[in-house]
Parts: structure tokens; sequence; C-alpha cells
């Protein structure tokens, strides 16, 4: 997709601030913020200081937009430690950071210059057989996630890509290649540990606290810091699928096939995924099937598989392997952002519109070290938001069977960061308005996916209705706003 050469220089690009800033604050003297925590914490933690390669992990991010340069990271090892570390934060009023993975582009999300708090030692996976559930630590991607559980046989419900944070997708309510029979991973998961901003390690459940557990279903950090998920399990045998590629001259046959993809698909066993991408001067797009079983029913997916490609990894394999499979895009180290809209249907004359967009924003923004444009079509069934009874900070309404679309730019270039910024503006509010101009009139008030919005979404345009019963919880748990001090979605 990309040549050697591009990624040689964005990941250069990507290293060089801290190479250089980190060998500028070595010199200083460390923060007393920082000792003070390196005195409190136990020996299961430590702390780093820049100019070491473990404090230039714990700052690193998928996209180099939202890299800072911190005082210090603090990677815990027990709960406790967490709790001790946002006692001292909250006594001194720090501004800190909690990271998963890092795979938010969203500057200053998950990164802070003053303490950031890496929870790369939260990764372990413990399955309960009798219980039907695992506890998933919160420093792990999903393929850790998808290896460990396989010995098992069975599965959760998780990411779609290779190298996704396990802690801001299940937070931010998680779309997956197995929601159409499960729903979001906020609707699989049965109990939270929690690191309550007065320090006090809880487990939060449906029965202990039914609004906090709510609010923690999609709402992010606003009420502490999570160590532990704990989540459904369900069989996973064998799956179908992978991505096929194809080139623009089969742009209709790719479009009409999702077009019909959309209005006529049942078995929730099944999905596909769409995405138009301009790169190196090129549309291209890629359709990724899945099934949920080892052999796709017949002629389900007929129409994908007879457009003429020019890459195609379709087969029988482990599911964590098919993950592996999926392509995405640019590369670790690049600059990047995301922008999510929604739509109720994946109309021909919308797709139109995306695919104008993806062009049209490929094509200015290529001069300004702009490497990739891509836009994701998602058709998922109507029946998603069915799958759970409970409230959710997120989704906000399950009565909208709205579908979750995504726009994803990356360059090389800080200068021009305001520029794609606005171009993801701009293109969403295209997009909708068309959506809208045809009669999907719901479109302008569907619920944006928290994972993919762009950083200065109005939070009402995520959480709705929720709003006033989350600030309530967090006026409960959090009355001196010590998670306030950290970046993300606040309501």
């Amino acid at each position: 997709m990309l040549n050697h050469a591009i990624v040689s220089v964005a990941l250069a690009l990507a290293t060089l601030p801290f190479a250089v800033q980190g060998a500028q604050l070595a010199a200083r003297a460390q923060d007393p913020i920082c000792e003070w925590i390196e005195r409190a914490i136990s020996s299961a933690s430590n702390v780093y200081y820049p100019g070491d390669a473990l404090y230039n992990k714990g700052v690193a991010h998928w996209a180099t937009t939202a890299d800072q340069v911190s005082k210090c990271v603090v990677e815990p090892g027990t709960a406790a430690d967490v709790g001790m570390v946002l006692r001292i934060i909250g006594g001194t009023r720090t501004p800190f950071a909690v990271k998963g993975a890092g795979h938010s582009p969203n500057p200053k999300f998950a990164s802070t210059t003053g303490v950031h708090i890496s929870m790369y030692r939260f990764n372990n996976v413990t399955y309960d057989a009798d219980a039907q559930t695992a506890d998933i630590g919160t420093g792990l991607i999903w393929d850790n996630v998808y290896d460990a559980l396989a010995p098992h046989g069975v599965n959760i419900v998780g990411g779609r890509v290779p190298g996704v944070g396990v802690a801001g997708f299940t937070l931010g309510g998680g779309y997956s290649w197995k929601t159409n029979q499960f729903g979001l991973t906020v609707d699989t998961l049965v109990a939270f540990e929690l690191v309550r901003p007065d320090g006090k390690v809880v487990k939060v459940t449906h029965e202990s606290d039914p609004q906090l557990f709510m609010g923690l279903k999609g709402g992010f950090n606003n009420f502490g810091i999570v160590t532990k998920f704990t989540l459904k399990t369900h069989p996973q045998p064998e799956v179908w699928g992978g991505p096929i590629q194809v080139a623009a001259d089969q742009i209709d046959e790719v479009t009409d096939a999702t077009v019909e993809w959309d209005a006529t698909a049942t078995d929730p066993k099944a999905q596909v995924m769409t995405t138009y991408t301009y790169a190196q001067g090129e549309l291209h797009m890629t359709a990724f099937l899945f099934y949920d079983g080892p052999t796709q029913p017949a002629g389900m997916f007929d129409r994908f598989l007879a457009i003429p490609n020019h890459g195609s990894n379709v087969n029988t394999r482990p599911f964590a392997d098919l993950v592996q499979s999926t392509p995405t895009g640019a590369s670790y180290g690049f600059r990047g952002i995301f922008n999510a809209f929604s739509v109720l249907d994946t109309t021909r004359s919308l797709v139109d519109v995306v695919i104008n967009e993806t062009q049209y924003w490929g094509q200015q923004l290529s001069a300004k070290t702009g490497i990739i444009t891509t836009y994701a079509v998602e058709p998922f069934l109507r029946s998603i938001y069915s799958h759970n009874t409970q409230q959710t900070a997120f989704p906000p309404t399950r009565s909208i069977p709205f579908l979750p679309f995504n726009i994803y730019y990356a360059w090389l270039n800080s200068t021009y960061d305001e520029e794609f910024y606005n171009a993801a503006r701009v293109s969403t509010k295209v997009i909708v308005d068309a959506a809208v101009a045809e009669g999907q009139r719901g479109a302008a008030d569907a619920p944006l996916y928290p994972n993919n919005a762009i950083f200065d979404t109005p939070i009402n345009k995520v959480y709705g209705a929720n709003i006033p019963t989350m600030r309530a919880v967090k006026r409960r748990v959090d009355p001196a706003n010590v998670m306030g001090l950290a970046g993300g979605w606040k309501v």
C-alpha cells in the first residue's frame, strides 16, 4: 500500500521530538510530584523519566498527533498503586493522562504535559469456564486477548483491526465483527474493577451500582480508572473471511454490492465493511467479508467474490488470524485523525457522496503531506441495539437504528494539522447533509461513536439525553473533579 520510504520518513519524524526533547528534559531535575509518586507506590510499579526507553514507550501513541512530552510515565502494576497515584494527583491538582494502548489519534485525550499513567502492566486474561466470562486487563490490545482465549475455544466481542486497545475501545462502546450477533462490547460487560478518584478500588456491577455501571459503559474515564473488565464469552469456531482489494475501475461493482448487502442481509453471523481509500494518487476499495463459521452459506457473498480484484485474502482461519489479515492503511507513527458520522441507510446516492469526498479530499490534502484518506462504510444489521435492555452511556438511544461511519486521514507534517482536522469536520457535514437531503432526517440527530469522533465534537452529540444522569453520577463519585484533570470526553 505505502512504500517503505514514506514509512521510514514518517517514523523518523515521529520519534524525533521525543529523542530531542527527552534529552533536554533528562538534564533537568526530576519533577517533585513524580518523585512523590515514586516513593509512595509499591515495588510492583515504576516511574520513568525523559531519556529512558520505557518512558518513550509509555508516552508513544499509534498516531503522533496524540503525543505530548510528560513530566514522567507512571507504570502501575496494581490497582492499589493506581489509587495511590490518583490520591497524589488529586491532592496536588496535577494534570495527568491515562493510556491503555494509545490508539486514539485525538490530541490530549490520552497524553499530557503532567503525569502520564500507562496501564501496560494490567495485561492478564483469565477465563472462567463456569461463569462463561473472561477478566481482561486494560493494558492489553485485542490481539493479545484473542490469542489468550483461543486455546479455550471461546471469544468475546472485541476490536476488528490489529493494534486496537481493550480499554478505550470498550469504554467507548465497541463495534465488532460479532456485533450483529451480540451487540456492542458494552452490551457484554458483566463487571468493572474501578479505581475511584478517591483511590478506593471497587467492583462495579449492575447490581452493586446501576447508575455508575451505566456510566462506565461508554463513558470513558469520567468516573475513575478501570483496571479490569469482566466480559461475557461465547464459543468461537474457525471463521471465514478476509479482505478483497479492488481497483478504481470496479468501483460501481463494489458499491452496488455493498448497498445491496445493506438492504438484504439478515444473517447475524455475517458482516461486510467496505472502505474507500485515496493513496498515492489513486482510489482503492477494500471489501472486508466476515462469517462466524468455517464456511459461508452458499451464495451469501457471491456478488463480492465475483468482482475482479488485485488482492484477496479470504479463507477459513482462526479469528485472531482474520483480525491480523485486516490492512489498517497507514502504519504506526503517522499523524492522524478520525471523525465519525451516523446515517440510517446505506443508499447508492449517499455512498456516491462518500466516494466523491474520498477523492476530493485525497487530492486536496496530498499536497500537504497527506498520504491517505479513508472512508469506511459499515452496514450493520439494524437489530444491533436490541441486544441489551440495560441503559448504557453509549449509545444513548437504542430506538434509532443508526449506522456508524468513519473517516480516517493520515499525514506527515504537523504544520498542516489544523487543515486536516478542518477537512474531516467539513467532509462529515457534507455527507450528513446529503443523508438528510435524501430523506434520512434522523441522521442529523443520530449519536456519534465516541471512539471515532473528532476531539471537539459537542458532548451532547455523543451522550444525548444521558448527560444529566452521567453528571449526577460524576458528582457523586468524583466531587473534586479529579478525572477532569485528564483528557477525553468529559461530561
